[in-house]
């Protein structure tokens, strides 16, 4: 019986330790429970789009690589960068990262967790960027913008609210089906992303805009967007963020 005894304590005594390793290895050397709720770390997960499906947008609006989108959220965002020329903003709205891989969203998410690099865990990395399979840029409906001339505002930081392209797109996305996905003090826990914005389009029947509002059905109710993107026949412009909130800006990327 004392051996009994003795072997129940030890099996409690591994129950952590076992539902540790039923998490998945998502960074070398760190393992992740995906949550009840089916997120983890606090991001929603999204399949990956069909690549073939994609197009790709003018070389001049990308930064670095090629933006590729569905062509659905494409064509808005043409619209949309057009209608900027005309508003005196012409080359100033660029792309950062549109479509990325769940493999590509890995290199992104894990290179910078460890010694010497900017985060310490999936956690913390997970506060900035989405975990692979757990990212809106795997759908192909959403892009990261940056703004030329910056101002002196590093890419993929809070104040790209501040320039000029950030306002206009502020005020403006909305009307291209643009909503954003991260606004400041989400429930979701990251980090508030001026930059970031997710395709859904201006109403339900427009071309294309079941699928995408389907795929962000569980976000836009659950963690709804500010601005976001809203169906009536008018759309007020969103009031603009006064300043950066200081606890919600984000580490450089």
């Amino acid at each position: 019986m004392k051996h009994l005894a003795a072997i129940a304590v030890m099996t409690i005594a591994l129950i952590p330790s076992i539902a540790m390793a039923s998490g998945q290895e998502l960074c070398i050397g760190h393992r992740v429970e995906v949550g009840r709720d089916g997120r983890m770390l606090g991001h929603l997960p999204y399949g990956q789009a069909n690549q073939p499906e994609l197009v790709t947008m003018p070389s001049r609006f990308s930064l670095g690589t090629p933006c590729r989108l569905r062509p659905e959220a494409a064509a808005d965002l043409s619209r949309m960068l057009t209608d900027a020329t005309s508003a005196g903003l012409g080359g100033q709205i660029k792309a950062i990262s549109c479509y990325r891989t769940v493999a590509r969203q890995r290199s992104v998410f894990c290179g910078q967790i460890g010694p010497g690099k900017r985060c310490k865990n999936p956690a913390e990395r997970a506060r900035y960027v989405g975990p692979p399979g757990y990212s809106e840029h795997a759908t192909g409906y959403a892009l990261d913008f940056g703004a030329r001339p910056s101002g002196g505002c590093v890419d993929l930081e809070a104040c790209f609210a501040n320039t000029r392209a950030g306002r206009w797109l502020l005020t403006h996305a909305s009307n291209y089906g643009f909503e954003l996905s991260f606004p400041a003090g989400n429930a979701q826990g990251v980090t508030w992303e001026p930059w970031h914005w997710r395709w859904v389009g201006t109403s339900p029947t427009a071309p294309g805009a079941g699928p995408a509002r389907a795929i962000f059905a569980r976000a836009r109710t659950a963690y709804p967007a500010r601005p976001m993107q809203v169906d009536a026949p008018a759309i007020t412009a969103p009031e603009m963020p006064a300043a950066v909130p200081p606890s919600e800006a984000p580490l450089p990327r």
